[in-house]
């Protein structure tokens, strides 16, 4: 078995793995994921990695090819991605390194919000509901807006569960929001 392999093991059973979230700093650095989610940016991450590369050094090396490299558009475009994908890699590996694979039978074990659910919330008295998923603004989730647990909304929702009223420090004041439903996010 490998040591990535020894690593996405560790994250999935909930052990620590090897400078992943047992050690100092746990909290601040630890990313809950859902599979899916950890696999498509371990994905990315390997196209990135392989293909990305590979395509960008072509396209480095075409506009090379079109001479001055002080007055050309190509080369400065190409070097402008090519930095903006290795930022995406460092992030990605950093991402992955520390994350947590948040199993379906992790989630919403107890009726409460936690990572990985999806919270609808009713704003003051008003009737309109709106939908909420707390995790990582890398899971990707089609007309559910994301927010973070360590947000000031996701920290007031974990550990509620619905008919409760919690309040959070928002940039404009406090608000308060009553929890009328909790479901998996899966």
């Amino acid at each position: 078995m490998s040591s990535t392999d020894d690593k996405a093991s560790a994250r999935a059973s909930g052990r620590s793995a090897p400078g992943g979230p047992g050690g100092p700093g746990r909290n601040a650095a630890v990313t809950q994921l859902t599979r899916a989610t950890y696999e498509r940016l371990q994905d990315e991450l390997d196209d990135l990695t392989t293909r990305g590369r590979v395509e960008i050094a072509r396209a480095i090396e075409a506009a090379r090819a079109l001479g001055d490299l002080s007055e050309n558009g190509d080369y400065h475009a190409a070097k402008d991605t090519q930095g903006k994908m290795e930022a995406r890699i460092r992030h990605l590996k950093g991402l992955l390194e520390k994350a947590v694979i948040v199993e379906g039978s992790e989630v919403n074990g107890d009726g409460t919000a936690s990572v990985g659910t999806v919270v609808e919330l009713r704003y003051g008295d008003d009737e309109d509901t709106e939908h909420y998923f707390i995790g990582s603004i890398e899971e990707d989730r089609l007309g559910v807006t994301v927010v973070s647990p360590g947000s000031p909304l996701g920290q007031a929702l974990i550990g509620h569960a619905a008919g409760e009223r919690v309040s959070y420090d928002a940039p404009g004041g406090s608000l308060e929001v009553q929890i009328v439903a909790i479901r998996p996010g899966s």
